[in-house]
């Protein structure tokens, strides 16, 4: 499962929901700034709580809108 840990009015999360959503990826958003434990996730997952983040195991991520990455990440 894709996730995508979000937060509101950001423009390179909507640009990788975009993304995804053009090459038919289904994803789950995880907005972290209205969920505590989306937020806890995030940050377990990177140390941090920049998004966007995307993850495709819960353990291997893309930070910010990286097409390369993503398309490595989900064989595209």
């Amino acid at each position: 499962m894709v996730k995508v840990y979000s937060i509101n009015d950001c423009p390179w999360c909507e640009k990788v929901k975009k993304y995804l959503k053009s090459k038919n990826v289904e994803f789950e958003e995880h907005n972290i700034e209205e969920n505590d434990v989306d937020r806890d996730a995030c940050y377990e997952l990177t140390g941090d709580t920049m998004v966007p983040i995307t993850t495709v195991n819960d353990k291997d991520y893309v930070l910010s809108f990286d097409k390369a990455r993503l398309d490595e990440m989900l064989g595209l």
